[in-house]
């Protein structure tokens, strides 16, 4: 496939190609409808300006998080958008069978073609009981054991190569190659990107390993950040996909017109994650509920360790902060995600740091 569809351009004066990870967030006193819009209009506004790649991440189980069905919500971007990336950030495999995710993304490709993404990752993407109850199973750790397998299947499904008698030899992903090589078939063969998500080693190897570009969730797991991309890098075999590694990492962002504004909204995504750790996850709080908390010493320290990764401030503070990253990751690719109680906050941050790097005028 051809490299370009991997490796995003650079514009303004941005180190790499900038991009958009979008968790669809719901704060309180609103709804998964205007979350839902906000995600409209963030694609539009970010393709506008110059961004490489727009993806959602499947979770399950957090009111806060409107993200559930990647598939669903990348239709809909795709039927208001005309040339950014979208994909997943990601799908979780172990949570499905890999021919339905075949067939809906090649519905994707055949909504989008040549745009589509394909990000994948082996966690739950939620608790353990919620697993369970996607999966019908209680065997978690088989699902994230036998996640090499599951992505060797879903890539033959992709393909349309199971060899000659494989179970599943006469079974087709549609959408799919096989509508090519069907008598009168005019079916493009092309297929969505494959990326291996992760926040440890495991998928830096193995994306490696197979050649495959490489993202890292460098917004949960700042900690594993540099070791992981090393392993990757150190694991690389060429391929058909990439002569090169490529990876990029996800970077919780938040730009605005005043630090203490960002200082404000970042305290209330540190109160978000903490009931989430805590197991009562919730809406996305306002501010002004997170001024009034009463921070443990314990949570205060949870809570001053979580912002500490989070880049925020002013959009010079935050384009400092983004280029001081690049520099000590070597990332080949930086996606952006801002958590806001209010949409219009999220779509101000990605207006600011565009500005910041002198991205294209929309």
């Amino acid at each position: 496939m051809p490299a370009d569809e991997i490796r995003g351009a650079a514009h303004g004066t941005a180190p790499v190609p900038l991009s958009v990870l979008d968790l669809v967030t719901v704060g309180a006193g609103s709804t998964a409808s205007d979350a839902l819009r906000t995600s409209v209009e963030l694609a539009r506004f970010t393709e506008a300006r110059g961004f490489n790649r727009y993806w959602v991440a499947e979770h399950h189980s957090m009111p806060g998080v409107a993200s559930s069905s990647p598939a669903v919500i990348l239709a809909n971007l795709a039927a208001h958008t005309d040339r950014i990336r979208l994909g997943s950030g990601g799908v979780m495999l172990p949570n499905h069978a890999p021919l339905v995710i075949a067939e809906q993304f090649g519905t994707l490709e055949a909504l989008a073609p040549g745009r589509i993404d394909l990000g994948l990752g082996r966690a739950p993407g939620t608790d353990g009981a919620t697993a369970a109850a996607l999966r019908r199973s209680d065997t978690l750790n088989e699902g994230a054991d036998d996640f090499p397998q599951q992505l060797a299947e879903l890539t033959r499904f992709l393909d349309d190569d199971f060899p000659d008698g494989h179970p599943y030899a006469r079974i087709h992903a549609i959408p799919g190659p096989v509508q090519g090589s069907t008598p009168g078939g005019v079916q493009s063969a092309h297929r969505p990107v494959i990326w291996l998500l992760g926040s440890s080693g495991f998928s830096a190897q193995l994306a490696g390993m197979l050649g495959l570009p490489f993202a890292f969730a460098h917004h949960f797991s700042a900690q594993n950040t540099i070791p992981a991309l090393d392993l990757y890098r150190e694991t690389f075999r060429p391929s058909e996909v990439l002569a090169e590694p490529y990876a990029l990492i996800g970077v919780s962002a938040l730009a605005t017109d005043d630090e203490a504004e960002a200082a404000r909204q970042v305290r209330a995504t540190a109160l978000n994650m903490l009931r989430l750790r805590m197991g009562r996850p919730g809406l996305f709080p306002d501010p002004e509920d997170a001024a009034r908390h009463e921070f443990s010493p314990m949570e205060e320290e949870f809570a001053a360790s979580f912002t500490r990764n989070i880049v925020h401030g002013t959009a010079d503070e935050v384009r400092a902060g983004l280029d001081d990253l690049q520099k000590r990751t070597g990332a080949d690719e930086l996606m952006l995600t801002s958590h806001a109680h209010r949409g219009e906050l999220r779509l101000r941050s990605y207006e600011l740091i565009a500005d910041a790097y002198g991205l294209p005028a929309a």
